[in-house]
């Protein structure tokens, strides 16, 4: 099979690290066909739980008496669910059980993976947090509803409580969690290379590996060395959403933000930075946002 087309020669010469775990293959290639030499360092690792017994426990049991509230909160958690379901051979029924059920969804990928399954999304959290479900939610009499909670990878983040607040009998259910780094020594060298002035961006996708790749740092004493390199422009920060540069912007370090939170725009916006082209060529990074609230996470 013949290598995929190079498509510029923009990234040419540039070393960029991947802290990322899930579809670091697949961003890598795409930064590839721009020339790019790429340096893997996943900071965290996705955990999946498909063969739990407790979340296929759960699933029938939404089977057996439908939720009248699911609350989606990431694409691969509920891309994992149903997977477990169709392995477990209760797909059909799992979506005919929630046929009926109001649909809340945090953020386009959560929204876009639930209608990819067959169900119907009722609404979506704008900036893809919790805390906007629990606004959303706030005030409302639930009592006497059952309410299904599909957790993302960092674990609690309020919304289980805050519909038990209002009177929900609530599901949690856990298809995946982030784990520590299968390889913490690339990660180690990762961040001495980019304190040494040694890589030209590092390329972030999910909160927690944020988290986790600088809290490496820290314990290296290679912090000072890759925040004044970002500050100074000789180092750039990329994240694929907001909610996933919180922990750079958290200690004052700059970061790169697509258009939209997508891995293909992320791409764009790392190959304009370092070889500005015309705007119709590109699309244009957006500038940062505000720190997100915790346990919040751009994972598509």
């Amino acid at each position: 099979m013949s290598a995929p087309a190079r498509l510029s020669s923009a990234l040419e010469g540039r070393r960029l690290v991947l802290a990322l775990d899930r579809r670091a293959d697949e961003l890598a290639a795409a930064l590839r066909r721009h020339g790019a030499a790429i340096q893997h360092a996943p900071a965290m690792s996705m955990i999946p739980h498909v063969d739990d017994p407790l979340l296929l426990e759960r699933t029938a049991e939404l089977v057996a008496r439908p939720p009248q509230l699911l609350v989606a909160t990431t694409g691969v958690g509920m891309r994992g669910w149903f997977e477990a379901a169709d392995a477990a051979g209760i797909a059909p029924a799992l979506r005919a059980a929630l046929a009926g059920t109001r649909v809340l969804a945090r953020g386009p990928k959560a929204r876009g993976a639930a209608q990819n399954v067959g169900l119907a999304v009722d609404w979506v959290a704008a900036d893809g947090t919790s805390a906007e479900i629990i606004e959303h939610l706030a005030g409302r009499d639930l009592h006497g509803i059952r309410a299904a909670v599909q957790h993302h990878g960092s674990g609690a983040d309020g919304l289980d409580e805050a519909l038990e607040r209002a009177g929900a009998e609530v599901t949690a259910l856990t298809v995946y969690r982030w784990g520590p780094p299968r390889d913490p020594a690339a990660v180690h060298r990762s961040v001495l290379d980019a304190a040494a002035g040694e890589v030209d961006a590092v390329l972030f996708t999910a909160a927690p590996g944020t988290e986790n790749w600088l809290v490496a740092a820290e314990r290296a004493g290679a912090l000072p060395g890759i925040a004044g390199h970002a500050r100074a422009g000789r180092l750039l920060m990329a994240a694929v959403g907001p909610l996933t540069a919180g922990p750079l912007e958290a200690r004052g370090i700059p970061a790169l933000l697509p258009a939209r939170s997508r891995m293909g725009a992320l791409v764009r916006a790392v190959v304009q930075h370092f070889d500005p082209t015309p705007a119709d060529a590109h699309q244009p990074a957006a500038p940062r946002s505000r720190r997100p609230a915790p346990h919040q996470e751009d994972a598509p």
